[in-house]
């Protein structure tokens, strides 16, 4: 009896779950970068974000990738992304309140990018007649750097799932860049990468294996590097090569930390590799 039930529930949550994306009419979907750390910021983000038969927000944590599926005629990500900034969380269009990140549990409590890099604050009403400022930041190529980061760290730990996973991210990440907004030696590299990005990620993303993942991601590492150099991020980024990689003929990687941790040997060689440039506004 008790397997029965538990079968039962489990088709229930099922049907609920199917039922709720099926009301929501006019359907778009989007990617975003959410910023937060665990499942509890996950529960805290999705239930901010989910508004019954208007909206739905999936947020993953490994990659910190929001996917927005909301009714586009009711709605729209932007006012998706104020409700889930109201609560603490910054994205990549507008920062949360100081109070609301503060509010947040410890283990919640991300590293925030610096308000001093915004570009324009926006007025945002919430519930009632209160107003909160927010702030509208973030180059949108950061969510390329994201992921690209994301891979590093799986290669590190010789995951390859998880990198695998998180390619597929960055490639859907690539599809909604708008050239229009990019600044003009953003858009001239961006063009003349693009199509490498997309197929070394392609091919990071359709295998598991990480020995033939870092053959690509060395590639991926040198069109990222021209990239990051004209567009820069809010804090350094670090330029670091590892002698031994690829034959013995050495490869690059970028890292957010200063620390060695080599994406091509993982633990076997973990601090092999010195950082070679250190690229910052």
């Amino acid at each position: 009896m008790k397997s029965i039930f538990r079968i039962l529930v489990a088709i229930n949550l099922l049907l609920s779950i199917t039922t709720s994306n099926a009301q929501i009419k006019n359907q778009k979907v989007e990617q975003v970068k959410v910023f937060g750390n665990c499942e509890m910021c996950k529960e805290k983000i999705e239930k901010a974000g989910n508004v019954k038969k208007l909206s739905k927000v999936d947020w993953n944590s490994i990659t910190g990738m929001a996917t927005l599926n909301y009714d586009s005629k009711k709605t729209n990500a932007d006012e998706i992304l104020k409700r889930i900034a109201a609560v603490g969380y910054d994205n990549e269009k507008f920062l949360a309140p100081d109070t609301a990140y503060k509010n947040l549990p410890n283990c919640c409590q991300y590293s925030r990018v610096s308000k001093t890099e915004t570009n324009q604050t926006i007025k945002m009403e919430i519930s009632g007649n209160n107003k909160v400022d927010l702030t509208q930041n973030m180059n949108q190529l950061e969510i390329v750097y994201e992921n690209y980061f994301g891979i590093k760290d799986a290669l590190v730990k010789s995951d390859g799932n998880t990198a695998s996973e998180i390619a597929t991210t960055l490639l859907s990440s690539i599809n909604l860049i708008k050239m229009e907004n990019l600044k003009p030696d953003e858009h001239i590299v961006w063009m003349k990468v693009l199509n490498n990005i997309k197929e070394d990620t392609q091919h990071i993303a359709d295998t598991k294996d990480p020995k033939h993942q870092r053959d690509y991601f060395d590639i991926l590492s040198k069109n990222i590097y021209d990239l990051i150099k004209v567009s820069k991020t809010v804090k350094p980024t670090y330029y670091q090569f590892c002698p031994m990689a690829n034959g013995g003929k050495g490869a690059n990687w970028l890292s957010k930390d200063n620390a060695i941790k080599n994406p091509y040997y993982g633990s076997m060689m973990l601090s092999c590799g010195k950082t070679v440039e250190t690229i910052k506004k």
